[in-house]
Parts: structure tokens; C-alpha cells; sequence
């Protein structure tokens, strides 16, 4: 127990996320050692009977591995975001469930985005595990990870990069707004709103082909 561990090895063995770690230690619960460069180490003995009470119920919560594609055509890539998801939390010992969703990365009204939001509402999810950002939301997503910093919920993104198709995926999603408004204004089967339609098929058209 008087082993030093960095954060994120402590917050793995006591099953809370490195934000957890940070505030506690704003409060005064524990107080971490520094290395010359300044990096956390804790000596989990050193935590005090309150830390090892939450740090418990923390470890009931489950770990949330997020998928998502915009349209059927991308199945194949969704298969390849759930092989990603399951041997990284596999190669860090978590078990996981798997929730998907197929719809557009503006779309807040998705099945399985409301539940792993419900879910994060109701205190039972400990960590949430995505292969990029916009897999979660093309915008918005930073609104999500602030909700899941308030509830104590670790949010590992495994590649932080830009993730490839991003031109292409992105015109769908405003070629998806554009035919909701167009067909509010003009009507579905105006001749104004498929003339505007068709525009816009052209421009993703031309997009996906670069």
C-alpha cells in the first residue's frame, strides 16, 4: 500500500476517474506528492475512510462504451468502432456495455444517446469510453463531457485526432437540417425545396468524391 501510483493508476485501482482525484484534493481529502515536473503520485494508504467510502460506490458504476455512425450505408464502421471499443476496455480489465446509434451527429434525439444520458443523469455510469469526439456529437459534445465531469463520470476518448470523412459525414449532417427546414418552409414537394435539395445533394456529391 505505500507504492506511489500516478492519477491515472490510482483512479483505475479505486474506480473513480482522474477528475475525481483533482477535486478531492481540492477539498482537502487527500493531498498528493509531486514528482520534480510536477506530476500527481498517490499513496493509497494515505486516503482518508471518506475517499474509500465514495471510491466504493464509484466502483459499482458502470463503464459506457459509445458507438456511432450517421446513415446504414456505414455499418461496416460501426463494426469497427465496437471491435475498437471492446479490446480497449478488454486491454484495460473494464466491463462494459455497448450502446450504438445510427443517425446524425447534430441529431440530440437519438434512442441511444437519450439513454446513455439518462443513465450519466442517474448517477450509474462511472466511465464512458468513445472512439473520437464526433462520435458523440458533431457539436455539443463538450456540453456532454461537462455533464459527465459534474457527475463524476471519466470520459476516455481513445483517438483525440480529426477523424477521416469528416468533410463528408459533415455535409450529410447539413444536408439533414436543410431538408427539415426546407420542406417546413416550402413544403415537401415544392418544386423551390427540391430544386434547393437537389443543390445540396450535389454539393455532398462533389464533397465525397475529393
Amino acid at each position: 500500500m505505500d507504492k506511489l501510483y500516478r492519477i491515472g493508476q490510482a483512479a483505475r485501482i479505486l474506480g473513480v476517474s482522474t477528475s475525481t482525484l483533482r477535486r478531492w484534493e481540492r477539498e482537502g481529502k487527500l493531498t498528493p506528492h509531486r514528482t520534480e515536473g510536477a506530476h500527481r503520485l498517490y499513496r493509497l494508504s494515505e486516503f482518508s475512510k471518506t475517499t474509500s467510502k465514495a471510491s466504493l460506490t464509484a466502483r459499482d458504476r458502470k463503464t459506457i462504451a459509445y458507438a456511432r455512425v450517421s446513415s446504414s450505408d456505414q455499418k461496416s464502421d460501426l463494426e469497427r468502432q465496437k471491435k475498437v471499443l471492446e479490446m480497449y476496455c478488454a486491454s484495460h480489465g473494464w466491463k462494459f456495455e455497448l450502446i450504438t446509434d445510427l443517425g446524425s451527429g447534430m441529431n440530440y434525439y437519438k434512442k441511444g444517446l437519450k439513454k446513455l444520458l439518462n443513465a450519466v443523469i442517474d448517477g450509474n455510469i462511472g466511465r464512458l469510453v468513445v472512439t473520437h469526439k464526433d462520435r458523440l456529437l458533431r457539436f455539443g459534445a463538450e456540453l456532454v463531457f461537462a455533464l459527465c465531469e459534474a457527475k463524476e463520470v471519466e470520459v476516455v476518448i481513445i483517438n483525440s485526432g480529426t477523424e477521416g470523412k469528416f468533410e463528408e459525414e459533415l455535409a450529410k449532417d447539413v444536408l439533414e437540417i436543410i431538408t427539415v427546414f426546407s420542406a417546413r418552409l416550402y413544403g415537401s414537394r415544392s418544386r423551390k425545396n427540391q430544386k434547393l435539395l437537389d443543390s445540396m445533394k450535389q454539393v455532398v456529391d462533389d464533397v465525397t468524391r475529393t
